[in-house]
Parts: C-alpha cells; structure tokens; sequence
C-alpha cells in the first residue's frame, strides 16, 4: 500500500529539486533507474498503476537525503 494519497513527497522536495541529482541518488541508493524515482517523485502511471513510494522505500529517500545532507555539510566544514 502506498504511503500518499497525493503528491506531497514532491511539495515536500520542491526547495531542492534543481540542485540535487535524483538520477544518482537513485543509482547510489536504490539500484534502480533514475526514470523509477522520477515516476515515484511525480507519481506517474506505470502500467496502469500510479507510481507511489512505499513506507520503506520513502525511509530509504529520507535516509539518502540525511546522508547527502551529512556528506555536504563536512565538505563545507572543511572549507
């Protein structure tokens, strides 16, 4: 069962979509497409069914983005 009923993952990332490679997020973290988080982000119909994460694959975005987050933030520190 999917976790949301309309696209508020997307809302939620609109602060960030520009600046952050999904394509390598999903690559890295998923192992999966960059079009399959680009159908999930923007819950598009894939074979007759909406694309919607599921509660561990939305975790596991949150996780990715935390993780990105933490790398980004002690490449700064260094600076």
């Amino acid at each position: 069962m999917a976790v949301q009923s309309e696209n508020i993952v997307k809302s939620k990332l609109q602060d960030i979509l520009a600046e952050v490679s999904y394509g390598q997020i999903c690559m890295q973290y998923f192992h999966k497409t960059p079009s399959w988080l680009y159908n999930k982000i923007n819950r598009n119909t894939v074979n007759g069914k909406v694309a919607e994460f599921s509660e561990e694959e939305l975790m596991q975005f949150k996780g990715a983005l935390v993780d990105l987050s933490d790398r980004i933030r002690r490449v700064a520190d260094t600076l």
